[in-house]
Order: C-alpha cells, then sequence, then structure tokens
C-alpha cells in the first residue's frame, strides 16, 4: 500500500535563518514584486523532499536536519519516498521540490509532471547524489544542470566564484570532508557560483540557471555528517531554496512575518547539558503562534479557543450534540488539595453558536475541581477521572450545569499527577475504558480489594465492576480503538505505539498454571520524533518520545482515504509534535510505521496533549501550552512538589488552545444532534461515517434499552454493506447495542439468527464482533464450530474465537480443538494466536492433553510449548547463571535497587574482590523499565554510543537494549516496574573499576555506578 506524504520535522540543528525579500530576490524583479503586494496572500512555503531508503545517502536522516534549518525562516518541508509522488496533482501542492536520493530511472508520467512543476515557474533543488538521478531522462539531466560522473573523497574548501549572486549572501567559504564529485553532460546554461579546486581543475560544485519559468538550485555536497552538520552548508541550501521558491512565494512568505521569539535568560532545566544552557522563549498570541505550525500541505489549522476562555485543556470530549468539553486543571500538577478535594479546577462547555468554527459560548458545568485529567460521557451525565476517585457528574435540570456529583470508584493513586488514571472512553463492549501511569490505584470494587499499577483497564459505567486487563511498560497516557475495535496504547518513554492483543486474564487460568502472557506489546517501527526548533528539553529518551500522549486514528471519511481507520495522532508535548503512526494490520496484530508529523511547532510553548476525530470529521487538538512541560526527575537546583512534579515558576497558568485541522476537501459538515428518546435517530447515526457519531449512537442506544430499536438493529446487521475499505462500521456497533440492551441470548429467536449469521460476515471486524458478543453455551459453541472460525481466514477474527472458547467451562471438544489449531503453521507463527491457544488449552487442559497424548507423533513445535507450559509445576527462575567461579572466596550477595522517580541506583559503588562469586538481586520499583549492564573498565562512551544506536532500533527492546559488543561483560533483562531479578556472575580477575550502567534509552548518562574489584 502507497504510504503517506509525511511532513518532516527535523532533528536538533542549531542553524535558524532569517530572510528578507531584498536579500532572496533578484533585482529586475522587485520592482513587478512591488506591483503585486496589494494581491499578496501571506503564507508559509510549500517544499516536497524526494528521499529514499537508501542509508548510503540517508534522506530519512537529513531532509529532517534540513527542515530545521529553514522551518524558521518560513518554509514547510514535507518528505516522501515515493516516487509515484511525482504527479501533477500532488506537486502542485508545492512550490519546490527538493531531491536527495538515488532512482535511477524516471517513469514518463512521472516526468513530464515534473517538467510541467519546473517549466511551470516551480523550483528544484537537486542536493548531492540527486545529479546521478533519472539517468534515462534527458530532459531531467539538462534542467539539473549536469549529471554525476565519478568521485573520490577528501576535505576541500567551497572557492566561491559568485559571490553577488542572492544565494551566496552572507555565506562565508566553508571547508568539510565530502565526495570529490567530476560531473559530465554539463549544460552550459547555467550559473556557477562554487567550485572545488584541485590543482588546475576547477570543478563546478554549486549552480543555479533557469529551467523555462522555473529555477534550479544545485550543489554537489552533502554526502554524510561533516557536510549536513555544516551551518553553512545548511544555509547555503536554504537560499538556494528560497531563490529557486521565485519572488512571488517569496513576497507572500515575508508578508507572513514569521516571529521569531524573545528570548531571555532564565531557570530553566538542562538534562542535556547543552553548551549554551537553553534560554526562555516568550509566550506568543495564538495568531503568531499558527505562523510558526506546519499541517500537511492541503490542511489549514483553525483555532475553536483560546485564553482567556479556555486555559491548560488537559483533556476535551464531544457530546451528543456536537458540543466540545473540555477539562481545565490550572492546579496542575503541584497543588493537590488534602482536605477535601476542593479546588480551582473545571469543566468548561465550549459552544460555536454562530457556525463560524469559532466558539462563543463558554458554559461552566462543574468548577471546584482538583487536578481532574479525562472525562468521558455515560448515563445522561459524564464520568471524571479525579485521583483518588472517580465522580459521575450530571445536570439534571437543563442548565449545563452539575447539580449531581458521585464517587463511583476510589483508589486511584496521586503519588504524581502525571501517572494517575487518563484518557477515558467508551468502549465497544459498553464499558468505559481508560489508562493508568504508575501512581496505580489500590481500592475496593464490589468487595474485592484490587491492586494494580501501569496500564489499561475498563470498567462498568456505574463502577460495580472493574477490570486490569493488561500492564504497560511505562507510565501511560494514550489510548485508542480502531474501527475495528482494535486497541492501542502510547506510554512515555520510548514506546509511543502499542498494541493490546489480550486481557491479563488469560494469564493465569484456575487451574494456578501460569502462562506468562504478555497483554500489551510496543510496536514502534522508529525511534525519532521530528522536530523543528532546536531547544528540545528531554529527561530521557533524548530526540525520542518520552512524553507520549493519546493514541487516537483516523475513523471519519472527510480526509483524504490513506488517513481512513490506517493513521493514529501521537502527541508528543515536549516534541511540540503530533506524530502520524502508520499501523498496519499483521495476522492478529500490528506493526507501526514512521508517518512523520501531523503538526508541528517552532513555538517552544505549543504542548499538544489530545489530538482526536471531533464530530465534524476533523482533528482537533488540545494545545496545553506552557514553556513547562518535563514533569520529573526532579533537576539539580530544583525543588519536587506534591504533585511529584518540579516547581518551577515558569510553567504557566492562564493559556491555553483549541484548534482543528481541516482537509481544505473537505465535504461540508451539517450540525448532529442526538437524543437517546429518538431512536429512529439512532439508528441512522449508526449508519455515520464518523466513528464518533457511531459509538455516541450506540452508548444512547444502551443507556435508552428500547426494543423498538432491535429490528433496525438487525436490519443493519443482515445487510453485508461494506465500504471503500470493506469495513461495516454500522454492523459492529449494532451487534454490540444487541448486547448491551440484553437482547443476544439463547432463548433470544428475534435476535440469535442474525447473529449467528454475522460469524460469516464478509467484514472480518464484523465476525470478529459476532463471536465476542456470543453467549457462553453450548449452542453458541456449535455455531463457532460450524462458522469455522479457528480457521479464518483473518488472524484477529482467529485470535478473538480462541478467548472465547477460553471463556467456556473445561470441555473436551474444545481441547481437541485447541491442538488442532496449534499445530496450523499461520497460528504458530502468529505471536497473538499462540498466546490465545496457550491460555484457551490451559482453561481445557484435560481435553487438550488427551488430543495431544494420543497425537503426539504429530504435535508441532508450538503444541510442544503448550504441553510443557500445562505439565510445568509453575516455578520459574529469573537468574542469569554465568560459569561457576572456581575461586575459594566466599560468594558475595548484593542488593541493588533503583530509586524511584530519580533515575539512579541505590548504590554508586559496589566493592568485591577479584574473581569472587557475586550474586546480584536487582530489584526495580520505579515506574520505568531499567537493566543492569557491567562493562569494562573505560569503556562508558563506547558502551553509551551503542545504546544510544540500538534505541534506534525497532527490536531493541527485544534486545533488552544490551549492546551486543565485546565491552559488555554481564547485563540483566530489561525489568518492567515491580520486577526482580538475581544475576549470578564471578568478578573480572583484573582489579579496577567497572562501570555498570541502565542502558535504557537516554539513562546510561546519568544511570550509573562503579564495580571495585579488589586484589
Amino acid at each position: 500500500m502507497r504510504s503517506i506524504v509525511r511532513i518532516i520535522s527535523g532533528a536538533l540543528l542549531l542553524f535558524v535563518f532569517s530572510c528578507s525579500t531584498k536579500v532572496l530576490t533578484s533585482k529586475p524583479q522587485v520592482a513587478q514584486v512591488a506591483e503585486q503586494v496589494s494581491e499578496i496572500v501571506p503564507r508559509r512555503a510549500e517544499v516536497l523532499f524526494l528521499g529514499n531508503t537508501s542509508k548510503h545517502h540517508d534522506s530519512y536522516k537529513y531532509a529532517p536536519m534540513l527542515a530545521s534549518a529553514v522551518f524558521k525562516s518560513g518554509i514547510n518541508i514535507t518528505y516522501t519516498d515515493e516516487l509515484s509522488d511525482l504527479n501533477t496533482e500532488n506537486l502542485a501542492k508545492y512550490d519546490a521540490l527538493v531531491i536527495y536520493a538515488n532512482y535511477d530511472t524516471i517513469g514518463k508520467a512521472e516526468e513530464n509532471a515534473l517538467r510541467a512543476f519546473v517549466e511551470g515557474g516551480k523550483g528544484l533543488v537537486p542536493l548531492h547524489c540527486a545529479s546521478y538521478c533519472f539517468r534515462n531522462s534527458d530532459w531531467y539531466v539538462k534542467a539539473v544542470g549536469g549529471q554525476f560522473k565519478t568521485h573520490t573523497t577528501g576535505k576541500f574548501p567551497a572557492v566561491i566564484v559568485d559571490s553577488k549572486h542572492p544565494v551566496m549572501k552572507d555565506i562565508s567559504a566553508f571547508e568539510t570532508w565530502d565526495e570529490t564529485y567530476v560531473h559530465d553532460k554539463i549544460n552550459p546554461d547555467k550559473t556557477v557560483l562554487t567550485e572545488r579546486v584541485e590543482g588546475d581543475h576547477h570543478e563546478p560544485y554549486t549552480w543555479v540557471r533557469q529551467q523555462g519559468s522555473g529555477r534550479v538550485f544545485y550543489t554537489a555536497y552533502g554526502h554524510n555528517d561533516s557536510t549536513w552538520t555544516n551551518k553553512e552548508f545548511l544555509k547555503l541550501v536554504k537560499n538556494g531554496i528560497f531563490w529557486a521558491l521565485g519572488d512571488k512565494v517569496i513576497s507572500q512568505v515575508n508578508a507572513l512575518q514569521v516571529p521569531q521569539g524573545t528570548y531571555t535568560d532564565a531557570k530553566i532545566p538542562n538534562y542535556e547539558k547543552r553548551d549554551p544552557a537553553p534560554k526562555f522563549q516568550a509566550p506568543f498570541s495564538s495568531a503568531e503562534s499558527q505562523k510558526l505550525i506546519q499541517v500537511p500541505v492541503d490542511f489549514k489549522i483553525e483555532l475553536f479557543a483560546a485564553e482567556p476562555d479556555i486555559i491548560n485543556p488537559i483533556a476535551m470530549a464531544w457530546d451528543e450534540r456536537g458540543r466540545l468539553w473540555v477539562i481545565e486543571t490550572i492546579d496542575y500538577p503541584n497543588e493537590i488539595r488534602t482536605d477535601d478535594g476542593t479546588g480551582v479546577d473545571r469543566i468548561k462547555i465550549c459552544e460555536d453558536t454562530d457556525g463560524d468554527g469559532k466558539a462563543d459560548k463558554f458554559t461552566i458545568f462543574a468548577d471546584k475541581l482538583n487536578i481532574p485529567t479525562s472525562i468521558v460521557f455515560a448515563n445522561g451525565g459524564v464520568i471524571v477521572a479525579q485521583a483518588p476517585d472517580f465522580i459521575f457528574l450530571k445536570d439534571t435540570n437543563g442548565d449545563d450545569k452539575a447539580d449531581v456529583r458521585e464517587k463511583i470508584i476510589t483508589g486511584w493513586g496521586k503519588s504524581d499527577t502525571h501517572a494517575g488514571p487518563s484518557n477515558l472512553k467508551y468502549g465497544f463492549d459498553n464499558k468505559i475504558w481508560g489508562v493508568l501511569g504508575y501512581s496505580g490505584f489500590s481500592g475496593a470494587i464490589g468487595g474485592k480489594q484490587m491492586k494494580f499499577g501501569q496500564g489499561v483497564y475498563n470498567f462498568t459505567a456505574d463502577g460495580k465492576q472493574l477490570e486490569f486487563l493488561g500492564a504497560t511498560s511505562n507510565n501511560t497516557w494514550g489510548l485508542g480503538f480502531s474501527e475495528e475495535n482494535d486497541v492501542f496504547i502510547s506510554t512515555a518513554n520510548n514506546t509511543h505505539s502499542a498494541f493490546f492483543g489480550l486481557p491479563a486474564r488469560y494469564a493465569v487460568e484456575s487451574t494456578g498454571t501460569k502462562t506468562d502472557q504478555q497483554s500489551v506489546k510496543k510496536l514502534d517501527g522508529h525511534y525519532d520524533m521530528h522536530v523543528v526548533f532546536p531547544n528540545l528539553r528531554q529527561v530521557d529518551v533524548f530526540g525520542g518520545f518520552t512524553a507520549a500522549a493519546g493514541h487516537n486514528l483516523y475513523t471519519a471519511r472527510n480526509y483524504p482515504k490513506n488517513y481512513w481507520n490506517r493513521i493514529a495522532f501521537v502527541c508528543e508535548p515536549t516534541g511540540r509534535v503530533v506524530h502520524q503512526a502508520i499501523l498496519k494490520q499483521d495476522g492478529a496484530g500490528f506493526t507501526e510505521a514512521d508517518g512523520w508529523n501531523f503538526v508541528a511547532s517552532a513555538d517552544e510553548w505549543v504542548g499538544p496533549v489530545q489530538a482526536e476525530v471531533g464530530p465534524d470529521g476533523a482533528v482537533w487538538v488540545a494545545d496545553w501550552y506552557d514553556f513547562i512541560i518535563q514533569h520529573n526527575p526532579t533537576p539539580r537546583g530544583f525543588e519536587n512538589g506534591k504533585g511529584n512534579a518540579y516547581i518551577n515558576p515558569l510553567r504557566d497558568h492562564d493559556k491555553g488552545r483549541i484548534y482543528r485541522i481541516v482537509y481544505k476537501n473537505a465535504k461540508p459538515y451539517t450540525p448532529i444532534k442526538l437524543s437517546k428518546n429518538d431512536i429512529p435517530g439512532l439508528l441512522k447515526a449508526l449508519e455515520n461515517d464518523n466513528m464518533f457519531w457511531r459509538m455516541t449512537a450506540q452508548r444512547l442506544l444502551v443507556e435508552a434499552n428500547n426494543a423498538e430499536a432491535i429490528p433496525g438493529l438487525l436490519n443493519t446487521i443482515n445487510s453485508k454493506q461494506q465500504d471503500e475499505l470493506g469495513l461495516s462500521g454500522a454492523a459492529v456497533h449494532a451487534l454490540w447495542v444487541l448486547k448491551g440492551i440484553g437482547a443476544i441470548n439463547d432463548n433470544n429467536a428475534q435476535v440469535m439468527p442474525s447473529v449467528y449469521a454475522a460469524l460469516k460476515h464478509p467484514a472480518a471486524a464484523v465476525r470478529k464482533a459476532a463471536v465476542q458478543v456470543l453467549p457462553v453455551s453450548n449452542a453458541a459453541l456449535q455455531e463457532i464450530v460450524k462458522a469455522n472460525l479457528l480457521s479464518d481466514a483473518d488472524g484477529r477474527v482467529r485470535a478473538a474465537s480462541i478467548l472465547v472458547l477460553a471463556d467456556h467451562a473445561a470441555n473436551a471438544e474444545i481441547g481437541s480443538m485447541i491442538y488442532g489449531a496449534a499445530n496450523d503453521e499461520g497460528n504458530i507463527k502468529d505471536e497473538w494466536i499462540s498466546k490465545a491457544l496457550q491460555a484457551a488449552a490451559v482453561k481445557h487442559k484435560a481435553g487438550y492433553l488427551a488430543a495431544y497424548t494420543k497425537k503426539s507423533a504429530s504435535a508441532g513445535t508450538l503444541n510442544k510449548s503448550i504441553y510443557n507450559t500445562i505439565r510445568q509445576t509453575g516455578k520459574s527462575g529469573n537468574s542469569a547463571i554465568a560459569k561457576k567461579s572456581t575461586s575459594a572466596l566466599p560468594a558475595i550477595t548484593i542488593n541493588l535497587k533503583v530509586v524511584e522517580h530519580v533515575m539512579q541506583f541505590d548504590k554508586k559503588l559496589i566493592t568485591v574482590k577479584a574473581g569472587q562469586k557475586v550474586i546480584l538481586n536487582f530489584e526495580n520499583p520505579d515506574f520505568m523499565q531499567h537493566n543492569w549492564v557491567l562493562i569494562k573498565a573505560g569503556t562508558t562512551s563506547i558502551v553509551g554510543a551503542a545504546a544510544d544506536e540500538l534505541a534506534r532500533d525497532p527490536k531493541g527492546a527485544d534486545k533488552n537494549y544490551v549492546p551486543q559488543i565485546p565491552e559488555v561483560l554481564k547485563a540483566s533483562a530489561l525489568l518492567n516496574p515491580q520486577q526482580k531479578v538475581t544475576i549470578e556472575f564471578t568478578a573480572p580477575e583484573q582489579p579496577g573499576s567497572y562501570p555498570y550502567l541502565c542502558t535504557f534509552p537516554g539513562h546510561w548518562r546519568i544511570m550509573n555506578g562503579i564495580l571495585k574489584v579488589t586484589k
């Protein structure tokens, strides 16, 4: 499937260059520009960057560097590595094309589109290897001005031969190591700006030329880091791009008057130990801030609300009338009210009454709250997460002000205000779902005491039932559903995308046999976050996702098709970006790829904390808007507050913005109002192409519990209607409505035939929903067998069906079925299906063992593994045993812990004897993952560099973030919070100081100690 064109938001380069029309406009055209001033529409320039997947010329790495260098000058750069994006329709969106890639040939259609683009007046900027692209196109070679022929390498200066050309304005002669290009097929119709001089040979190295009405800038520089980190090179390319844009576009950019910001010295944490230390940027008005925000080229950003009407928006949701409800928390992060919980936070209803796209009516629904973190609609009111309580608020007299306030669940931890409950959402299963950070939960539900830490959970809307569904590896603040009821999560600390595969209850069955299943798995297909400002401030996971928030898919149809049910929006407030995660089904699970950014800002106050599809099909973004985003650990020179966040007077408490990101060609939106008393209206809304309205209609139908809806629901299920993606969203919701109103049971002859028929529906999501809503009964079991769901073409349907069978009482027939399914090669290779099979085999132990005993000769690898799991005693060891020591010295036992919240070991020095056996009991009570890695003396920088590189490996977590290099002597596994491990090893024979580190991304610099080996 064709990948989306991706917005670049560059890496951390420190170059910012402002320009003026005078500098970048050639003299003959100045008068013409002046005459057109009245027609100029201020805007940012749009540049497409064509890269490739090659690492030899690593466009993925260097394109962000370029974007970082030009962003504050008013240039947006959009990245693609798809040649098919060189088409007339797509190129028409851009003002110039940068090429840094290795493509040998170009198709005729792409060549014609590119030729029309350039000769029609747009810019072409081929860099370095681009002069060897498209060798089958004589037009392209001529347009570039020459073709690469051969090269050696070396360090050489840029010899400036035309210092008066606008491109060379303020460019100093620079020297860099690079490839020493020699060109042939040189077009004499060009102006040479720099040369590479070698003896008597003067090789043209940077030049400009006119091609039709378009401008071409080329430089042969740019092979690797030595050049791409050179500020003068980046300035040269920036000037070249501006010149290639042409005078009209330059005038439009200059008319926008992109603000550069005011910076002053202030007490700012410097986790990265930058020199010079970062400065404080003064805030911008919302109008000015928008000039420093990039959205996709065919989208626009529109302000819905801002201060003073909205302050510190931490969460938002929409009601059945399409009105926006916003939680404002001025108390966050440290003003914890310990007496009666009364604070100054509030919930505000924001309405656009005149249809101009901006809120003009603001109603305080509830106040006197204290650090509420999430809101969801249920039972005619809202449930609000406000640790230590979940409270139910309701307006009973129609004045839009809560007059009912009830606690429904108590026990949510508040030891750290950014690690509590968040992202409450109404789920397909008619329960409220949410995620939780390391502050955890400890309370009584239905008379049963429960305690759990960070992860995902759900509960009934009355709060009487609560289930912990699965643990996550880090502080968690992201949850989202696909249109097919796939569940995704984001966490802090290098897991911006994860998949929830199966509930934790399948890990341990009543037999007491532990299956050790992992409910949530990291999906990240990449490490880097792409930012467009130089002063990124992060505690760890430097340059990556350290504060991911939200994981909401595009589940409407007002954006281009490549967004539908495929792109998830992950906010990263430290990077001032909203990331696009490209999700692709892989059997019963998913993979994630880098879609770059949906929103990126160089305003160091922009802090997106939620991005979600609204009632109109646009994506709405809650911008916290605060210069200080970091919470903890507490940096040197600061103190913690009650919320476990460091105290800093720079934290803002009077700003906030809500934006809508609108597709320019979106279909018109007609506002909708739903009511649980309007059954026909709800049934119609169930067919809406925006999942927000479908889910809202589902919720209201369940709350109405009106049997009059059943015929309409059955018609929806029976219709077999599918959309362009092959989805039948309405049928999925209809099935869950029937489940929610108690209409699905063996005695309901009106309903069950349609539910059973849905087991063979053409849409996989409907088949999955159908099996999940079935009653646990023999009749339902037989229908599952008849539908052959354990051999379904869709891996998610197979996994769901197996888990449904695991819910049935122990059954010999099911045990035999599980054995058969576990011999299927496709199931063996699928991580989630194999886990589901293991859980089901444990439940149906007797039947499974009987089948295994009878057919053991044909048992595959999965069946052998399941058999061994069932037969084991339940004991498990987690020690990493080294070869036995032959030393006569007695073994030494050392207890080592991670210090909570401060990223340190509790011992900075451990002393042992040379050759002594060491038993290291390592415990991780912290909220994030850690490991323990012992290395050779004097190799910290080597191992640290290898750890940084490993952090960018999508499989780095699978490798425990432990570099596989000789410098590593011993290492533990990567420990999740609250895990322990015993590591046994023999101390080195050579006395000395042996460092030990945590090599989780970014930790090794501050989380380390010394194992001192003595004689």
